[in-house]
């Protein structure tokens, strides 16, 4: 009759129900089943028990009866579901309860050698029980004897056997003797012990102090505790008032909580109160209750459903490969836990790790010489490796698109190569990858509510920095802008001298020419002269007056043209990009429209009038132009054009020019020193427009200390909020890490070694670089030679850069420039244009593209970089197996003890691939025999390759079980270094034999 368990599943260890206390029709004590023939209604009650029963203990008082009886019926065709039933004794010591009732403990048998009814009933002969002088043993004869002693009316033989069993006792230390003895009993039996208060250990909590000692000498004796109270749970597994080394000290150990129905009647069979169902992890045999001693938190679970490991959209149910007739097996099937991969070298395991990465869409990144798959492409042909997994989807690769493109976009599983992993344990610092790895735990670790809408690390950190970098990004500009008006403020300074002798040699220059054109006057006309002077005067006045306002009308007219150009161009620019950077803004059209950048007063008007009022202003300086008829109205050159005692100020430059005329011709300038005065008159002009200009540099420089005070001032400012924004960014990375800060800090082990800290990383060397790129190191000075920068750096700045406050790091660099000024214009160029030259020497001084802000990893309080390729290992697996808690796709790690020690392995990794498999498949391929023993592996995958073969590949096998599957924890010993010695050295402190 075909079956839907497996009495030892390839899968592994998986949830099985157990009842390991059923007591059957006959039994010596409270039988309440009834009926002429209770027994089909018994065997009828555990075939249809929802879930259904897997392993069933049954249990009788002092013998094996119900047990022999059932196992003939399973002989006979029933309980085709149940694949174990093994033998449970209950025995009573002679040891009372605060409620009067005998401690009962429990005797469970192995089933698995053929003659073990004959044994087990050897070793009950061991018991004695003397009562008037007589002595007692425990089997049926002596039980019924005893009753008809205790009770001599008592005729019928079972009801004198309950009697019997009522009264007969087991002593303790007779008990102990016993076991120490008997070395098949040893290897074959697990003790439990009732750990309620009625017939249970519980029951002696209220004892004078020796009963309490004997109560710790049962519970130390026991393996088991037939309890599902949750605080008793709790006490046993090392979380309640005893930590797991005192209860090793103490009572020998951890132990499982068990519960069964303790049927007396078949309506009770199957049923424990409160559904508090018993469920064990393993194979259906006897090897399984071994392994949940050992592993009591791990393999055992009192409740009405079994623990809940990976959700089955994240777990692969198995793998198979089409078209590949290299691989023995049709069809590898998978444990949703641990899966440990082992094998001896060139066996197949890294094969089996590729072909699932393949399957799940995510070995592209993997594929290099190292990798099977591009080793073997040439012999792949069409083979395609796909996935079934638990919720029914099916996902799968061809083996030769090695480029597999499309596995990037959405791996469904997480495949960390031994390349993958030897590259981020040897980096020297935090490689990319690594910081990639990083960065995406960090932000799997935010709620997805919180996550703003980004999809990954990067977009996430970009909106929760804008703020600051867009400070950081304007100060910058503010800071260059500064730094480039303070370069010209000390270099017009530096030209105050300069600037001061082109004025004196232009005023000498305007003077003579002013002498010059005074020559050419004939002599006799001093007071025509005198008049042609103070004209020629006013007209050069005039003319600059007349200049002035056109430069005006013009730049107006520019103006206006500005003001069209800002509206027409730059206002809807700067109305788009505002769009396009806070598009999620949701806004309107209309609503933008409010956002358009316009003037604030009625500049149109303003211009309007302005232009105007300037055009008028030319008209009236210069004056109506006269015709040639009108020039001629006025023909007699004595008669003034402008009265004597008008103010020449007052006239217009077309009358003025025309008075000048006039005194010309009276003066007696002829026609050829009238174009030469023309000439003179026209360069004063010219001479004193730029006379004027360099008095008003002159004059500006004049107030150039306190510009460049204040210029000063800005650029430190602009200087110390660049920094106050990498402080922002510092505590904005910060809030971002929290999450995983706050699990790390609440965590113990080598978990708690584990920490993020956000620092600023200064790149010293890059900085000092571009300082000596503008020096020339040629020259004797402090700076000579490369490196001599990079010292002075080190100690004057570094330190305020890397961990100082934003006014710290502001003062350090003022400190240093102040320092270090007269040694950098040692050390300028022979030929650098002064200007361009401390313009880039200050945007340079004043840079921080050298500073950024990331995260740094630190174990055991070293950084990463220092730590050895080892234990860089062990951080990189926590990182995976503990931090990373909200990615719950299947993990795949091929070798990860390549860089790790025996020792760090079980001290650091261990438990967290113990933690980290209740919520996640795991599947590692390991030589190492703690990842597979002392993680308690689900599930063992043996990988045998056969010998080689002319043109294709070797035929690959895999075999697989749990490690309560003897024949795959021999392959374990044989295969791994140190294995035998694992899985001893796991049991020896519960003297669980591993057989």
């Amino acid at each position: 009759m075909k079956t839907s368990y497996e009495v030892q599943s390839e899968r592994g260890s998986v949830w099985h129900r157990w009842d390991p206390h059923i007591h059957t029709p006959g039994t010596a004590l409270n039988d309440q089943y009834s009926g002429s023939d209770p027994w089909p209604a018994f065997l009828d009650a555990i075939e249809t028990s929802n879930p259904p029963i897997r392993a069933i203990g049954i249990t009788d008082y002092f013998g094996i009866e119900g047990y022999e009886q059932v196992v003939n019926e399973k002989h006979r065709g029933r309980l085709s579901g149940v694949g174990l039933i093994f033998p449970n004794v209950e025995l009573r010591l002679g040891i009372e309860t605060r409620k009067a009732s005998a401690v009962n403990i429990h005797l469970l048998f192995s089933p698995h050698d053929v003659d073990h009814v004959d044994r087990i009933k050897r070793f009950l002969l061991e018991f004695e029980f003397i009562y008037l002088g007589e002595s007692y043993r425990c089997q049926r004869s002596d039980l019924i004897r005893l009753g008809r002693a205790h009770n001599p009316d008592l005729t019928d033989d079972d009801a004198a056997r309950s009697e019997g069993a009522n009264q007969f006792k087991v002593n303790f230390d007779q008990l102990k003797q016993a076991l120490s003895k008997n070395e098949w009993v040893k290897k074959n039996t697990l003790i439990a012990v009732a750990g309620g208060e009625k017939d249970g250990t519980s029951g002696l909590r209220d004892a004078t102090a020796s009963f309490a000692a004997q109560r710790k000498n049962v519970e130390g004796l026991a393996q088991i505790i037939f309890s599902a109270n949750p605080q008793q749970i709790r006490f046993w597994l090392g979380k309640g008032s005893l930590t797991v080394e005192e209860l090793e000290s103490q009572y020998n150990g951890c132990k499982p909580c068990l519960h069964g129905s303790d049927a007396h009647s078949v309506s009770k069979v199957g049923q424990p109160d409160g559904d508090r169902r018993s469920w064990i992890k393993g194979d259906l045999v006897f090897e399984a209750l071994r392994q949940a001693c050992i592993e009591p938190g791990e393999r055992v679970f009192v409740g009405a459903e079994p623990p809940r490991g990976a959700l089955d959209g994240q777990t692969i149910r198995s793998l198979s490969v089409a078209n590949a007739p290299w691989i023995a097996n049709d069809c590898v099937v998978l444990n949703s836990g641990l899966v440990a991969v082992i094998g001896a070298r060139g066996s197949g395991k890294t094969a089996l790790a590729d072909l699932i990465a393949a399957g799940g869409l995510a070995l592209s990144p993997h594929l290099n010489e190292r990798s099977f798959i591009l080793r073997a492409k040439e012999y792949l042909g069409n083979s395609k490796a796909e996935l079934q997994w638990a919720s029914g989807e099916q996902t799968g690769n061809e083996l030769t698109q090695t480029d597999m493109e499309e596995m990037l976009a959405s791996p469904y599983v997480q495949y960390l190569s031994q390349q993958f992993v030897d590259q981020l344990c040897s980096a020297e610092g935090l490689d990319d990858a690594l910081v990639t790895e990083i960065e995406r735990v960090i932000f799997n670790a935010h709620p997805i509510n919180e996550r703003q809408g980004a999809t990954s690390f990067q977009e996430f950190l970009g909106l929760r920095l804008e703020s600051s970098r867009q400070k950081r990004e304007r100060q910058q500009q503010a800071l260059t802008k500064a730094s480039a008006d303070l370069t010209d403020e000390r270099v017009k300074k530096d030209a105050l001298k300069a600037l001061e002798k082109e004025r004196d040699e232009k005023a000498r220059a305007i003077n003579k020419d002013k002498t010059d054109r005074k020559s050419l006057v004939a002599k006799g006309n001093e007071e025509r002269a005198r008049r042609h002077e103070q004209v020629s005067l006013a007209v050069d006045a005039k003319r600059q007056l007349v200049d002035q306002a056109k430069r005006r009308h013009q730049t107006l007219l520019h103006l206006q043209n500005d003001v069209r150009d800002f509206r027409a161009r730059q206002a809807s620019s700067l109305l788009a990009d505002l769009k396009q950077l806070r598009e999620d803004a949701d806004l309107s059209a209309s609503d933008w429209e409010a956002f358009r950048l316009d003037y604030a007063g009625p500049v149109d008007a303003l211009l309007t009038e302005r232009i105007e009022q300037a055009k008028v202003a030319v008209a009236a300086l210069n004056g109506p132009v006269r015709t040639g008829s009108e020039a001629q109205t006025n023909v007699d050159p004595t008669v003034a054009l402008i009265p004597e005692n008008a103010n020449l100020e007052d006239q217009p430059l077309s009358l003025l020019e025309q008075e000048l005329a006039r005194l010309r011709k009276l003066v007696g300038v002829d026609e050829q020193n009238a174009k030469r005065f023309a000439t003179l008159s026209e360069k004063i002009t010219k001479s004193e427009t730029a006379l004027r200009n360099v008095v008003r540099q002159i004059e500006r420089i004049h107030g150039a200390d306190e510009r460049i005070r204040a210029l000063i001032e800005a650029r430190r400012s602009s200087y110390t909020a660049i920094f106050e924004a990498i402080v922002e960014e510092e505590q904005e990375l910060a809030n971002l890490y929290a999450p995983i800060k706050t699990r790390i800090d609440e965590a113990a082990g080598s978990l708690s070694k584990l920490s993020f800290n956000v620092r600023r990383k200064v790149n010293l060397a890059q900085w000092a670089a571009k300082g000596e790129a503008l020096l020339d190191l040629r020259t004797a000075g402090p700076f000579k030679g490369r490196g001599e920068l990079l010292k002075s750096a080190r100690i004057g700045l570094l330190a305020s850069w890397e961990s100082g406050d934003a006014e710290e790091a502001a003062a350090a660099l003022l400190r240093f420039v102040r320092d270090n000024e007269g040694a950098l214009r040692t050390h300028m160029p022979e030929n650098a244009e002064l200007r361009a030259w401390a313009r880039n020497i200050s945007d340079w001084l004043y840079s921080t593209d050298h500073i950024t802000v990331g995260y740094g990893v630190q174990y055991d309080g070293v950084e990463i970089e220092q730590l050895s390729p080892g234990t860089r290992g062990i951080v990189l697996l926590l990182l995976y197996l503990a931090v990373d808690a909200e990615d719950d796709r299947p993990l795949i790690i091929d070798q990860p003890e390549e860089n790790l020690d025996p020792q760090s392995i079980y001290q650091e990794l261990v438990h967290r691939f113990r933690d980290a498999k209740k919520g996640r498949q795991i599947i590692i391929v390991t030589h190492n025999a703690n990842l597979v023993v002392n993680t308690d592996a689900d599930q063992v995958i043996v990988a045998k390759c056969g010998p080689h073969r002319q043109g294709q590949l070797p035929l690959i096998t895999y075999e697989s079980g749990g490690l309560e599957n003897p024949h795959i924890r021999q392959h374990v010993c044989d295969i791994l270094e140190g294995g035998e010695q694992a899985f001893k050295e796991r049991a020896k402190r519960l003297r669980v034999s591993i057989r």
